[in-house]
């Protein structure tokens, strides 16, 4: 066979892109998740319960032995572990959840409840990166069946499970308070539900790739200066009143030099700019990654802030420009800040007194 035949033989491939060749092909995040190790697991659940803040005011981890079957307890009030709350049993195994798994989970549930260690939860999901067996899902949508073989294998599956001084026997009040028990709390979360649900919190991109989605465009400049411009703007008609040697305290005095009150408007609109991207990645990255970018600017510029300028209007040039030329390829924000928002944090930093024009 030909070379040339040999080339057309061979299967066609899918496109390959450069970020392809920089980082790998995407992997699909329900591979990345059975790879974890079970404390990763936790900490990955543990991120999405957080960011339930509609439906939890306050999110438990308890560490170590003595949990008593709480993984990760979300609370719905001030009450916690008395009040209405949830159990999210984290189970990282090789293999589909099964009753023998789950069971001492549950026993826990009903012996602690019953011990008035806490209130039953009002819902105890298990979650597992390959989700429960068929079995263990057909008991669980079975309310009454899972209550009959939780009681028929106690014995066997569950008694010496529980506590760590000595089985739990299933008789008296314990018996009467389990064949009361609710037991449709307990139930089983498919793993791309739980993928679906952590993607909207901002751990998601870091853990699996993918990038932020396209920015809208920021809100229109307010005619009105805000209470929150006040000492960025205050700073730069300081710095415009040292450059011309004159007394500006209002933005009206900037009518006789365009140049300068075209800078003030482009400050203004760097400054919104930030802001913008501010709030657009609050809910999509992790907390302090924009706080991180404005701390790699100010690192990135303060050898120029400090340095010898003619008066604070040469500064604040100076320093933005050196903002707009910093390479910043580690940061995740990178390629999301655009030259306007590098001024615009610029003029964040001075609204925090981390920058000054004037000296």
């Amino acid at each position: 066979m030909s070379l040339q035949n040999a080339v057309k033989d061979l299967p066609s491939a899918r496109i390959i892109l450069a970020s392809d060749f920089e980082n790998g092909p995407k992997i699909d995040p329900l591979k990345i998740i059975q790879i974890y190790e079970a404390s990763e697991w936790e900490t990955f659940i543990d991120e999405w319960v957080h960011s339930l803040k509609t439906t939890y005011v306050s999110v438990m981890r308890p560490t170590g032995a003595g949990d008593k079957g709480i993984d990760i307890a979300g609370f719905c009030d001030a009450d916690q572990l008395l009040g209405v709350w949830d159990n999210h049993q984290c189970k990282h195994y090789t293999s589909p959840l099964s009753f023998g798994v789950v069971a001492p989970e549950i026993g826990k549930m009903l012996w602690y409840s019953f011990s008035q260690e806490y209130k039953a939860p009002r819902a105890c999901r298990f979650i597992a990166p390959k989700g429960a067996s068929t079995s263990l899902s057909l008991l669980l949508s079975n309310a009454d069946k899972l209550k009959a073989r939780v009681i028929a294998e106690w014995d066997k599956t569950i008694s010496g499970k529980i506590t760590s001084t000595g089985p739990v026997t299933l008789e008296g009040k314990f018996l009467d308070y389990v064949g009361d028990f609710d037991f449709r709390i307990f139930s089983a979360e498919q793993p791309r539900t739980i993928i679906e649900a952590h993607s909207r919190t901002p751990y998601h991109i870091g853990r699996f790739g993918g990038g932020l989605p396209s920015r809208p465009r920021p809100d229109a400049v307010p005619v009105e200066i805000g209470e929150t411009e006040a000492t960025y703007t205050s700073k730069l008609l300081d710095a415009y009143a040292e450059h011309k040697g004159e007394t500006i305290v209002a933005v009206s005095h900037l009518d006789k030099w365009a140049s300068l009150k075209s800078h003030f408007h482009r400050s203004r609109e760097a400054f919104y700019h930030a802001e913008s991207l501010r709030v657009f990645v609050r809910e999509k990255v992790e907390p302090g990654t924009f706080e991180g970018l404005q701390n790699e600017i100010l690192d990135g510029v303060l050898d120029t802030h400090d340095g010898e300028h003619a008066d604070g209007y040469a500064r604040v040039v100076a320093v933005t420009e050196k903002a707009q030329s910093l390479v910043l390829d580690a940061h995740p924000l990178n390629r999301s800040a655009f030259p306007t928002d590098r001024r615009g944090i610029c003029h964040q930093l001075a609204n925090d007194g981390k920058l000054t024009w004037r000296r």
